[in-house]
């Protein structure tokens, strides 16, 4: 589980994506304060000025990474133990792990989703979420990408694992590629 590059919609991509964002943002953080330093070690003011400019101009892409990671920040990847009782269910259909979709509105951390033909199960730990305004908003953007508007965002963990369990194994549908659509759309929303 731990280490390597992690995919979006794989267990343990919250956790190791904001290593990566850490990374990036001392970087560009070293970088600002470098060449902000190096203005101090020459006597031409045109030097001074392009270091100055070249500064400035390396905020926006360091900002461009901090934003997401702040937003993202206290969002962990969950416990193994979850991700264990979630393994068994990926016979069933589409599981993503750690997502975090964001909507205009709200930040909607999904730590478990199952892409399903009979629809979206995502399970939201977060409890300051309006889930019945995040599915409306959810289930908008599905019909905009032509996919059937049946996304279900359950923050009762009981209640998902039963839902999971109720389901009956993708294979015994139709495959139409809605569900491998959906799971990209999905992970397309996700920071």
């Amino acid at each position: 589980m731990a280490g390597g590059k992690k995919q979006k919609g794989e267990y343990g991509y919250r956790n190791r994506r904001k290593m990566v964002q850490l990374g990036e943002i001392l970087f560009g953080a070293a970088a600002i304060i470098a060449q902000l330093l190096a203005r101090n070690f020459t006597d031409s003011q045109a030097a001074r000025n392009v270091l100055t400019v070249m500064a400035i101009l390396s905020v926006l892409p360091t900002a461009n990474v901090a934003s997401p990671f702040l937003a993202s920040v206290r969002y962990k990847t969950p416990a193994e133990e979850f991700y264990r009782r979630v393994q068994p269910f990926e016979s069933k259909g589409l599981i993503l792990y750690d997502l975090i979709v964001t909507t205009k509105e709200q930040i909607l951390p999904f730590d478990a989703v199952m892409v399903h033909p009979m629809g979206v199960i995502a399970y939201c730990p977060a409890e300051k979420i309006d889930a019945k305004k995040a599915e409306k908003t959810l289930n908008d953007s599905f019909r905009a990408q032509k996919l059937d508007p049946n996304v279900k965002i359950m923050k009762d963990e009981k209640a998902f694992f039963s839902r999971l369990a109720g389901l009956k194994p993708m294979s015994e549908y139709e495959d139409d590629g809605s569900a491998e659509y959906a799971a990209r759309t999905l992970k397309s929303m996700s920071m």
